[in-house]
């Protein structure tokens, strides 16, 4: 069986991974000219972690697992601490970050490297599986169409349904040197700061704020939060700098699937970062759907993949734009206050609990491949 990915972005690796996993030959289509050409970091929440393993995917040392940090208000003043061991003891795996060009390499070494293919446009995707791409074309068995937010297949499959919505803020990211960093968060109206120690002293930094779409600051201005804030802005290269617009798939799709196209990751589920969720969801779609179709016949499989993670993803989607209301997009100085007195009332291990019906997911087991006889 063959399949064609279309996008090579962390859904589409890990679609390849799995489905080489389960014993399917691959081509991964990916237009960019190259694979992992990302300076950001992303957090990765025990459900990913889990997926990771079952797509068998080895992060090396390239993950850093989070420990003791909090949230602070824009002065300093602790709110909450983070509880990392409690969180580990409760998931069985740690809060990870790791740079995206160290898990899309990763990822990338688990895929066969006659699979992948860069510089390459697809012109179009029919749903019995003909794929054309500038080049030539591939009858497919199953297309996964992973080619993000703007997807052009979802496009094409679903042409009157509407297009990705402004969120209501826009974010910086950037990655800076800046030994003995530890993990935070910190609030202010209409925006947060957070802080993810990545390996080598490398720390990934992010600002969501409010904002009217369309406006590009060249610099975040933030020289009056608290360290190591500042410092970190500061010792971010201004062409390593990063700045977008954060849209989402306001309206959700109706079906994943078309024949034998299925829609993954961002481009079925585009959702907010509010919940540090949108890679680790397009990773659980990967497993599932590698499973479905290693255990039952592509018609039920395929079927099987939309009716098992719809439901899931979406319910993600909208917490992820609940919790951007009630986080980084609040802006009301009396619900600001009253947040905050919630939370430093919460004890310390109250953070392990948070989130454990999504972090808490556990993937379907993959077939494991078998060792070579030896003689």
């Amino acid at each position: 069986m063959h399949a064609v990915v279309v996008g090579g972005g962390i859904g589409g690796l890990g679609a390849a991974a799995g489905l080489h996993r389960v014993g399917w030959r691959v081509t991964v289509l990916e237009q960019a000219e190259k694979f992992g050409d990302v300076g950001a970091g992303i957090s990765l929440w025990p459900n990913a972690l889990r997926c990771l393993d079952e797509l068998g995917v080895d992060l090396g040392g390239s993950l850093a697992p989070q420990r003791d940090g909090g949230f602070r208000d824009r002065r300093g003043r602790r709110i909450t601490r983070w509880d990392s061991a409690a969180f580990e003891r409760r998931h069985g795996r740690p809060l990870g970050a790791i740079h995206r060009r160290d898990l899309v390499k990763a990822l990338t070494e688990a895929v066969p490297a006659e699979s992948l293919r860069t510089g390459t446009e697809v012109t179009e995707v029919r749903e019995d599986g003909l794929v054309r791409f500038d080049g030539g074309e591939i009858e497919a068995d199953l297309v996964v169409a992973a080619d993000g937010i703007r997807s052009r297949v979802r496009r094409a499959l679903f042409p009157h349904h509407p297009e990705p919505v402004y969120s209501g803020s826009a974010a910086f990211r950037g990655v800076a040197k800046l030994p003995h960093t530890r993990l935070g968060t910190s609030f202010d109206r209409g925006t947060e700061v957070g802080v993810l120690p990545l390996t080598g002293d490398d720390v990934y930094w992010w600002i969501c704020y409010v904002t009217e779409p369309g406006r590009n600051p060249c610099t975040p201005d933030f020289g009056a939060w608290h360290d190591p804030i500042p410092a970190l802005i500061d010792a971010t290269p201004p062409e390593a700098l990063l700045h977008h617009d954060l849209y989402h798939l306001g309206t959700p799709l109706p079906t994943y699937t078309r024949g034998r196209i299925a829609l993954l990751g961002d481009a079925a589920h585009a959702m907010p970062p509010f919940l540090g969720q949108g890679g680790c969801q397009a990773l659980e779609d990967a497993v599932v759907l590698a499973h479905a179709v290693s255990t039952k016949d592509l018609t039920q499989a395929i079927r099987s993949y939309d009716e098992e993670r719809r439901p899931r993803s979406q319910k993600v989607a909208r917490e992820s734009v609940r919790m951007g209301k009630l986080g980084a997009q609040l802006a009301n100085p009396v619900a600001i206050a009253l947040r905050t007195a919630v939370l430093r009332m919460l004890p310390a291990n109250a953070t392990a609990r948070a989130g454990a019906a999504i972090t808490g997911w556990r993937p379907p087991r993959l077939p494991r491949p078998v060792p070579p006889r030896t003689p």
